[in-house]
């Protein structure tokens, strides 16, 4: 609990710096060398500037690529043949396709692009655990490289895609409400939690604690309703704001369990040891993990239609 109080608030600080400083940097021109670069990725959004999400990446990659060996830990756990090179190839890739490919690519290359990535993540993964000249294990390394890619590729991404698409405001609402809810659940679940939520899967959950942890997400979305309603053409009112940042916060429970399942499985009981009083860099994560493309979507709808 101490170590908890004490960490907690310096990760919300170095948050809101790295939201400040990319708000910052993407109002200063680009050298005149990138920005013929710039422009072929972000098309007529191109303005000049560093494009939006500059240091929202750089923070990403590195909990992505700090995730990623976490996760061929947990692989290599359950018995899994894994390589924390390839799982971390795997990561920045999916990554990578999540924010650049080029906005005036139309949907089928876009897709195109995804594909063709997944296929190269299992084409290296078949060949690099096959270089022994040995089949054994190579089936389910390979799916952990793509579960990587995936997982903390592309679901990940969405995160980047929210912050290129929207405002850097947004993206820390977002982020906002989903670990709310974490926090909301945890104090909860500490002060009156007697039903447990899923005991075979996670035994310190428990349902008190996730209806608390749901009502801190719909007061931490209403108190940032304005904030990000004032970056959207068309902004929703209060409560749908109020019930976005419930399911949000609902939906970073999920994910928090997904990440259960994972180390349930391997026998563990924190994906690493970091971070102390909250385990490893998954165990911070696994919540915006699920919520991030519910929540780009949930954006783009209101934005367009209100």
């Amino acid at each position: 609990m101490a170590k908890r109080l004490l960490l907690g608030p310096i990760m919300i600080l170095l948050l809101m710096g790295v939201v400040v400083g990319d708000q910052w940097i993407s109002r200063q021109p680009l050298p005149e060398s990138l920005r013929s670069l710039s422009h072929s990725i972000f098309g007529s959004g191109s303005s000049g500037n560093w494009p939006p999400g500059v240091l929202v990446f750089a923070l990403v990659a590195l909990l992505g690529v700090l995730a990623a060996r976490e996760l061929a830990g947990i692989l290599a756990d359950k018995g899994i043949l894994a390589s924390k090179r390839i799982s971390t190839f795997a990561a920045v890739l999916g990554l990578l396709v999540s924010c650049c490919v080029p906005t005036s690519a139309g949907a089928a290359d876009a897709v195109a692009v995804v594909s063709l990535s997944a296929m190269i993540v299992l084409a290296v993964s078949i060949v690099f655990f096959a270089r022994h000249r040995t089949v054994e294990g190579v089936v389910a390394a390979t799916g952990g490289a793509l579960l990587a890619y995936v997982y903390l590729g592309l679901m990940f991404g969405f995160l980047l895609a929210i912050r290129r698409d929207h405002s850097v405001q947004a993206l820390l609402w977002v982020v906002m409400v989903t670990k709310a809810c974490d926090i909301g659940a945890y104090f909860t679940g500490k002060a009156i939690g007697r039903n447990k939520l899923i005991p075979w899967l996670s035994p310190g959950k428990t349902w008190e604690g996730l209806f608390g942890g749901m009502t801190l997400s719909v007061v931490a979305g209403v108190l940032g309703w304005r904030m990000v309603g004032d970056s959207l053409a068309h902004p929703p009112g209060i409560l749908a704001f109020g019930a976005a940042a419930g399911l949000f916060g609902l939906v970073g429970q999920a994910g928090d369990l997904v990440e259960s399942v994972l180390k349930r499985d391997a026998g563990i009981k924190d994906s690493g040891h970091v971070i102390p009083g909250f385990g490893g860099i998954l165990d911070v994560i696994d919540s915006p993990l699920l919520v991030g493309p519910l929540a780009y979507w949930w954006l783009r709808w209101v934005d367009h239609f209100g």
